[in-house]
């Protein structure tokens, strides 16, 4: 069992409340998932936090010297050669782990990957997959890209498009997924060039069960189970639903009754209540997964604390133990390359 645990490498300096919050979570995940946690970032501050639990078995602190700042930019990375993000894909690129977790820089973690890792062959751009819940108890979906790519090109997409497929069927365990592409109306002559234009190649793919155009208002129906995007409106609907989820929970809390009818109604309602959490906070589903590199790669929301931080960690083992990395690889040869040098997609 040892020998096959999963290795993560967790970015310990990278995020609004490192490092407390992201050793807590590592802490939490190395006992209960089964995993080897590397605490990448400055030994002294990580001692510090372990101070505060019981020391967990499977873990080990990896040396670095600093991190890549929220306001630095990606350029930092060249600068900064061993800082905790860079390190940490180090230590896959060494095959001393076999996934990364950041809750930092987003833009560093993605540079680092491309980077240091390098591109999936037949995959010209990394995309950002965030799962969503849906109004269908049970069901998510998953979008792409949220973030990575504000400028894509028709075959970025229908790259998203097949390596969301691949994710939805075999770790999200949909037997047929269904794939959509994001739009502002049903009809295939409708949206922009960039739409037009990707419509045609996923519904000439015959590798890609797409289905059609989803609009703004089918994105969590459940209809669809992969939705496609360019990252910059993928990222405006990823931060308007985090936005959603976090006031329909402030709302709830301040409608509830006081005193004593209060609490007797959330002791009646706290099941019901903790299963409407999970479904709409964002912290339940830990993070994005970063497609297309050749790494496992988490990306965290940078508030994350040490529940988001456990669940991203979680992600990270599906992602390896279902061989997400190896799928998408296998599907390489229906893809068509267009040879983009990783350091100019950095730099632009």
């Amino acid at each position: 069992m040892a020998a096959n645990r999963a290795r993560i490498a967790v970015d310990a300096m990278g995020g609004d409340h490192a490092p407390d919050e992201i050793v807590a979570g590592a802490i939490r995940a190395s006992e209960e998932l089964d995993v080897k946690i590397l605490l990448v970032g400055d030994r002294q501050q990580i001692e510090a936090s372990l101070q505060h639990h019981t020391q967990a078995p499977n873990l080990e602190i990896v040396d670095a010297d600093g991190a890549i700042a929220m306001h630095e930019g990606i350029t930092e990375l060249r600068r900064k050669p061993k800082a905790s993000i860079n390190v940490a894909m180090d230590l896959v690129k060494q095959n001393r782990a076999d996934a990364v977790v950041s809750a930092g820089h987003s833009g560093a973690a993605m540079g680092a990957a491309t980077l240091r890792l390098g591109r999936l062959k037949g995959i010209d751009r990394p995309a950002i997959g965030a799962v969503f819940p849906t109004l269908l108890a049970g069901k998510s979906v998953i979008i792409l890209d949220v973030g990575a790519n504000v400028d894509c090109r028709p075959k970025y997409l229908e790259q998203f498009a097949l390596m969301g497929t691949i994710y939805s069927k075999y770790v999200m365990g949909v037997d047929a997924p269904k794939v959509g592409l994001l739009n502002i109306g049903e009809e295939s002559n409708k949206g922009n060039d960039l739409a037009l234009q990707t419509y045609q190649l996923l519904e000439a793919n015959k590798t890609i069960p797409f289905i059609g155009n989803a609009e703004g208002r089918d994105v969590l129906s459940g209809r669809f189970d992969v939705i496609v995007c360019d990252g910059f409106a993928g990222n405006v609907l990823l931060k308007f639903a985090e936005a959603v989820g976090e006031i329909l929970l402030q709302i709830i809390r301040e409608e509830l009754p006081q005193g004593w009818r209060g609490l007797l109604g959330t002791a009646i309602l706290k099941p019901n209540l903790k299963k409407l959490k999970q479904r709409v906070d964002h912290a339940e589903h830990g993070g994005a997964l970063l497609f297309g590199v050749a790494g496992v790669c988490i990306i965290s929301h940078g508030s994350s604390q040490a529940p988001s931080i456990f669940n991203a960690v979680r992600l990270a083992k599906e992602a390896i133990d279902n061989q997400v990395l190896d799928r998408i690889q296998a599907y390489g040869e229906a893809i068509q390359p267009d040879n983009v040098n990783p350091s100019v997609m950095i730099n632009e």
